[in-house]
């Protein structure tokens, strides 16, 4: 039986909101103002500007409000996992009924256990070259295929695949599901990150969670999931947290996206850019092509110019052939000349060689005087023919050569008569 009942006293009954502003007064007269040491994780800033975060240690917690005008005041950016010191008025948030702190000042004492590991690593595996930037793979622009390492439940799987089918629909997307927080994330993500890497046809790998404290990010801070991140022979994309956050996935991939969603924007061309690209490239070919065309039918227009005046090349070879005709008319001459004066010739040698031959022989060689004889042109021109020629001396022996008013020779058996052509006509 409780004392107040033995001594027949009733205990109090408090209303909720009485007994926690009784609480308050209480904090307040026993440890107000006060000043506590701990390691800050999950630093929020409202857009109030007022500042929540949890104050811990290995042995407990407490929520902290640092109002805005407190936060102003800030001379650096806290981060999780930050070892710090504040002072503030301990108190009791009414409404829900919890033990709250309300920061004044705030200042750092040093980095936390959580940061401090993460320095450490990250020291150990930057001086290793794990994080220089001539060993990380260009991302390819037109990928085959693309792999998410992600959790099914994450938020940042919907952006992601949002993401995605906005923007490439048309590339094929293979999720690895993996845990992405608590004790056994790390083991997890790596055995994911090893079952794509086995699969064909997959070019890069996006690696995402969504945001969350440094203990809710701490798998992406483990040695091992690092190194299998290096020894990737696919270039993995990292997209951890918000842009803020920095984990050391995101010094090892070979590229560091700010958010899930930044990294599914960064791991192709979008298919809309593909297209715009095509049709530009489409114009300029078919503007070549018509230049070309134009540039033969403007080609094969000049050559059926040339061809369509036939008669201009016909007229020069028409003279061609009557110089030749005129130049075959006077070598016949020079040569009938040059056959009489040689027959002259052979007459004369014969008939002296007749004087010492046999009648029968001389009577041969009277017929082939007589036949000689007969060959003479003048005798034809005897006969009332007469032999035609211009002034060039060239044999007119048709109509077509000659033209009104123009003057001729007429050769006679006796002599020469000068001609002018008064008509000429076809018989």
């Amino acid at each position: 039986m409780p004392p107040s009942e033995s001594l027949g006293l009733t205990p109090r009954i408090w209303a909720v909101g009485a007994l926690c502003r009784a609480v308050a007064d209480a904090l307040e007269a026993r440890f107000n103002p006060i000043a506590v040491r701990g390691e800050i994780s999950g630093f929020t800033r409202a857009a109030s500007g007022h500042c929540y975060f949890t104050l811990k240690d290995a042995g407990g917690q407490l929520r902290c409000a640092m109002f805005k005008r407190a936060a102003q005041m800030l001379d650096f950016r806290p981060v999780d996992g930050e070892l710090v010191e504040l002072r503030g008025r301990l108190g009791v948030y009414e409404p829900r009924g919890e033990l709250q702190l309300v920061v004044e000042h705030l200042r750092r004492a040093g980095q936390g256990a959580w940061f401090e590991q993460f320095l450490q690593l990250k020291a150990k595996l930057e001086s290793e070259g794990l994080f220089e930037a001539d060993r990380k793979r260009p991302i390819k622009t037109m990928p085959r295929g693309i792999g998410v390492v992600t959790s099914l439940g994450a938020a940042a799987l919907h952006d992601v695949a949002s993401a995605l089918q906005r923007r490439v629909p048309h590339i094929p997307v293979l999720l690895a599901p993996t845990l992405v927080q608590g004790p056994d994330a790390a083991s997890s993500l790596v055995l994911a990150l090893q079952q794509l890497i086995q699969q064909p046809n997959i070019d890069v790998i996006l690696l995402v969670r969504g945001g969350g404290s440094m203990e809710d990010l701490w798998a992406f801070n483990d040695e091992n999931l690092a190194r299998a991140i290096v020894a990737s022979p696919i270039p993995i994309i990292s997209g951890v947290g918000h842009e803020t956050d920095f984990t050391i996935t995101d010094f090892c991939a070979d590229l560091r996206a700010p958010t899930p969603t930044a990294a599914a924007e960064m791991c192709a061309m979008p298919q809309a850019e593909l297209l715009a690209n095509l049709q530009l490239w489409g114009g300029a070919l078919q503007t070549v092509a018509h230049r070309q065309l134009d540039t033969q039918e403007q080609r094969l227009d000049r050559a059926q110019a040339r061809l369509g005046r036939p008669s201009e090349g016909l007229g020069t070879e028409k003279m061609q052939l009557m110089r030749l005709q005129q130049r075959l008319q006077s070598g016949l001459r020079l040569h009938t000349q040059r056959c009489q004066n040689e027959l002259a010739v052979l007459a004369s040698g014969m008939a002296r060689g007749l004087q010492q031959t046999p009648s029968t022989a001389r009577e041969r060689l009277n017929r082939a005087a007589l036949r000689l004889e007969l060959l003479d042109p003048k005798l034809v021109l005897q006969r009332g023919f007469a032999w035609l020629s211009d002034a060039d001396g060239l044999a007119i022996t048709a109509v077509a050569q000659t033209k009104e008013g123009q003057a001729l020779q007429a050769t006679l058996a006796d002599g020469v008569v000068d001609l002018t052509v008064a008509a000429n006509r076809h018989i």
